[in-house]
């Protein structure tokens, strides 16, 4: 990201505010264009598991123009989450999809997924902007 590349170039380093808006690299959009169905089955969310994230009915999950705003706004929250990782893997959505999946020993040996289709997506966001924030840290 540019703010990042200033601060390297400047010699400063570290995790910045903005960077926890990562560039659309695996192409779900933003606003009027976000496509929440796109990202529902990049981590092969089913409308029970959506409703349930997103504090809604099942039968209220929809994919149209009158997709419940609860619906949009918190599966435009995980795929901003979905692509800050994506960053970690050049944009490779196989290596993506590939951890969201994988049980994980740091999350108690459950995957990202099904941390997200639990209800514990902000404990999983907050435990991805640590990592990548001591990740940056490190080096």
């Amino acid at each position: 990201m540019e703010a990042t590349a200033v601060r390297q170039a400047s010699g400063q380093s570290g995790f910045g505010l903005f960077d926890t808006v990562p560039e659309d690299l695996l192409q779900f959009g933003h606003g009027t264009t976000f496509n929440a169905r796109k990202a529902a089955q990049f981590l092969s969310l089913k409308k029970a598991d959506v409703g349930r994230i997103a504090a809604v009915a099942e039968s209220s999950v929809r994919w149209d123009d009158n997709i419940p705003e609860a619906v949009q706004d918190r599966m435009e929250e995980i795929a901003s989450t979905i692509n800050l990782v994506a960053k970690q893997f050049s944009g490779d959505p196989e290596k993506t999809v590939a951890w969201f999946r994988a049980r994980n020993p740091l999350l108690g040996d459950i995957s990202p997924r099904d941390m997200i289709r639990l209800g514990r997506y902000d404990r999983l966001r907050r435990f991805i902007i640590q990592a990548m924030t001591n990740q940056v840290q490190v080096k």
